[in-house]
């Protein structure tokens, strides 16, 4: 039965655009790129062949990629198994206590809206040394724990992570709201019917909202994670990879590479490296969830 009483090559014609530019912005790129990624090319001037040389010296003799590799996992580990479930907490809490909820989560989602460049700087700020305002290291000198003072972006072994703390605020607010919106959406008549047979509170949230909220949680485990994979912005603002590479992930190693060092092949070689990553963590989350979905259905 024809729904729509239209034809199929009238609906073809009317897709086709709004495919080709589809097509044209992402799987054209990204084609191009796999290219650029067997030359030995400034961006500029003339190309050399060279195979999978830049494959083989990404992986064996760049001494920057694997621990760029290693942080931008970190990213993604933090964000999925801290950020996540804190989210989901909050919006299980915001769902069952706020009687007016939209204006607190609106609120928790303002720092998503700000720009990368204002974040930075504030939370530049915030990390600063005592003697310059910082008011992480003033709080820590005023309770007693000088000793836990740092130069929090400077020092090597904890600027990762005072920039996954700076990750982690800004994008709280954006998975409390998916998830808040997944459990407004799940009929109030069924916890009502649970309620009756003794199944209230954290419970009712174990057996009811956890299980019918598996697809929202789906779309923000995805979303985090290449998210995760995809960060730069943030990097680049704060430390732009330093002190001595220490901060540096795959999206800004890419960059160092292709624009500074002008290595446009190398670059991308890395880049084509993020999209297959990319392509293969969606595979496995969809595969994983689906198990999930079908354990509950």
């Amino acid at each position: 039965m024809n729904v729509l009483k239209v034809s199929r090559w009238t609906i073809a014609a009317f897709v086709l655009p709004c495919l080709l530019l589809y097509v044209g912005l992402v799987f054209a790129p990204i084609i191009v790129s796999f290219y650029n990624a067997t030359l030995n090319w400034n961006g500029i001037g003339v190309a050399k062949h060279v195979g999978l040389d830049n494959f083989h010296r990404m992986f064996t003799n760049d001494s920057v990629f694997w621990p760029s590799v290693r942080r931008t996992f970190m990213l993604a580990g933090f964000s999925m198994l801290v950020q996540l479930p804190l989210a989901l907490f909050v919006a299980i809490l915001i769902s069952r206590f706020v009687r007016r909820p939209n204006f607190l989560v609106s609120s928790y989602f303002m720092p998503v809206i700000l720009s990368v460049a204002v974040i930075g700087q504030l939370w530049k700020t915030i990390y600063n040394p005592a003697s310059q305002g910082g008011m992480i290291n003033q709080i820590l000198i005023k309770l007693g724990l000088g000793s836990w003072t740092h130069a929090w972006l400077s020092e090597p072994k904890v600027a990762i992570y005072a920039i996954i703390v700076i990750g982690l605020w800004q994008y709280l607010g954006y998975h409390i709201l998916i998830q808040f919106t997944g459990i407004q959406n799940i009929p109030a008549d069924i916890y009502e019917a649970a309620k009756i047979d003794g199944a209230e509170g954290f419970k009712a949230d174990r057996y009811i909202t956890l299980p019918m909220i598996v697809p929202i949680f789906k779309i923000s485990v995805v979303l985090s994670f290449i998210g995760s994979l995809q960060s730069f912005d943030l990097i680049m603002v704060t430390t732009a990879g330093g002190p001595a590479h220490a901060t540096d992930v795959l999206a800004s190693h890419m960059y160092n590479i292709s624009i500074l060092s002008q290595k446009y092949g190398y670059g991308s070689a890395i880049a084509c490296f993020l999209v297959v990553v990319c392509l293969a963590a969606t595979v496995v989350i969809n595969l994983l969830f689906n198990r999930v979905e079908k354990r509950y259905d």
